[in-house]
């Protein structure tokens, strides 16, 4: 059984702006050119579309209008927390594994935010568990701790 990834940062905003720039504006901070299903066929994202809401569906639709299911969030507790299933394409593209992302957002000033995001479910992944977990372990380094410090304002 393999760890979950956690990976917490402090960012200069409120609660609020966190929460609303991480699952209501995900479309302006999310490094599409490195980490899109679209990139990796070939194509461009043209939108991201996020239903931030219980239920709601994060979806990218691609420059040749392919959709690819990113998400379905699964707990949205305005301002503090949201959880999602995160939809990881198989390879083979005729099944799909779900990791379950959690991010919780705590109050540390007016002005100052912990963001503390956490994966886990690897064992959904079988065989290309490890390879799959070691991989967002990187990326995330680079979506959460630089791309969306960055949009706070970090």
């Amino acid at each position: 059984m393999l760890d979950p990834i956690v990976k917490t940062i402090e960012v200069p905003c409120s609660q609020e702006t966190a929460f609303n720039v991480f699952i209501k504006e995900m479309d302006s901070w999310w490094p599409f050119e490195s980490f899109s299903q679209s990139v990796m066929r070939g194509q461009k994202v043209n939108s991201l579309r996020v239903d931030a809401r219980q239920g709601g569906q994060i979806v990218e639709v691609s420059s040749d209008a392919t959709e690819v299911l990113w998400g379905t969030i699964t707990t949205f507790d305005p301002h503090d927390f949201l959880g999602m299933d995160f939809h990881i394409p198989h390879p083979s593209e005729e099944k799909r594994s779900d990791s379950q992302v959690e991010v919780r957002f705590t109050v540390l000033a007016d002005d100052r935010t912990r963001v503390k995001l956490t994966q886990s479910n690897w064992e959904a992944f079988g065989d290309m568990a490890e390879m799959v977990h070691g991989g967002y372990g990187t990326a995330w380094g680079v979506i959460f701790e630089q791309a969306f410090r960055k949009a706070c304002g970090g």
